[in-house]
């Protein structure tokens, strides 16, 4: 590999928030209230610092250390879980609700996978060290005096755990772990210089991701497949405006759960990109949709396997 990579080459489809396709997009993640609001907030306090500081002047005065450890946290949240599970959306969108938040403009830098490179020695090395020297480039220009950046960057590494597995790993190549320290130096870049950048990872393999990148995380926020009240809340106003009753939407919602000596039900994307569609699909062009047909197409679906998660 010659010469450093484009922008364009590293990162596709960047994202600008405030915007509204996000914002909808975030809006339609229903059952993840708790993560969209930890996840707004840690991102918040590194745009804007001085909030936790007004904060603590209000509520508890003279508890200054507090702030200092609070703030002292590293740029990188882990977003670790099943798929299908609402991780990689949740990463995509989160941008616009602290946007809106901080008042703000903020821009997303999905990495993409073709970071990894074609597997030529110090490839993989290379392409991450050229993504955070553009992500603390970018990060430099927002800065400002007073603890508020004019803006803000979200790296976002999705399927984490292919580019930052554990060191530990007998098989791991000499070049993958030069790769994890490259990784490792860019997070702690962003920390030692209190730039307005965070990295947010997903991970289907949260035991995968190298200890020392997960002592790194500000937080670690689970993601599990959606329970009966998620699954309603998925489904119910879908299929009412299909006019099913709630006995009818009851029904699906456990059909949809754990069945047939399976210790898992569907993901949030089965419901949304499968079963829903599924059920106008066949219906369409000739007929409405009919509660009974749709329990039938649920019970012949299957929900996606999990991702096991071994041992790193």
């Amino acid at each position: 590999m010659t010469g450093r990579p484009t922008l364009d080459e590293l990162f596709e489809c960047r994202l600008t928030y405030p915007d509204f396709d996000p914002q909808e997009r975030l809006a339609r993640l229903v059952g993840l209230d708790d993560h969209k609001a930890r996840l707004s907030k840690i991102l918040g306090l590194l745009v804007n610092p001085a909030g936790l500081e007004a904060w603590v002047k209000k509520h508890h005065p003279g508890a200054n250390g507090i702030v200092k450890t609070v703030l002292r946290r590293p740029p990188l949240v882990v977003l670790a879980g099943d798929v299908g599970s609402g991780k990689s959306e949740l990463a995509e969108t989160i941008g616009d609700a602290v946007a809106r938040q901080e008042g703000i403009e903020i821009t997303l830098f999905p990495l993409s996978l073709s970071t990894r490179g074609q597997g030529r020695v110090g490839e993989m090395t290379q392409l991450l060290s050229a993504a955070f020297d553009y992500t603390v480039d970018e990060a430099r220009k927002l800065q400002a005096s007073g603890g508020r950046a004019r803006g803000a960057i979200i790296l976002l590494v999705d399927e984490a755990d292919a580019l930052a597995q554990s060191r530990e790993a007998a098989q791991m190549h000499h070049e993958d772990r030069a790769g994890v320290n490259a990784f490792i130096r860019g997070v702690d870049r962003i920390a030692n210089g209190r730039l307005p950048a965070a990295v947010i990872m997903c991970t289907n393999r949260l035991s995968a991701l190298d200890p020392a990148v997960r002592r790194r995380a500000a937080d670690i926020l689970p993601f599990a497949r959606p329970s009966d009240n998620q699954r309603h809340a998925v489904l119910g106003p879908s299929l009412k405006e299909l006019g099913f009753t709630e006995q009818h939407v009851a029904a699906l919602v456990a059909a949809t759960g754990a069945r047939n000596g399976q210790d898992y039900g569907f993901t949030f994307s089965d419901l949304t990109q499968r079963l829903l569609p599924a059920i106008v699909l066949d219906a369409y062009p000739k007929q409405p949709v009919n509660a009974a047909r749709a329990l039938e197409i649920v019970k012949r679906m299957a929900p996606t396997p999990p991702f096991k998660d071994g041992d790193a």
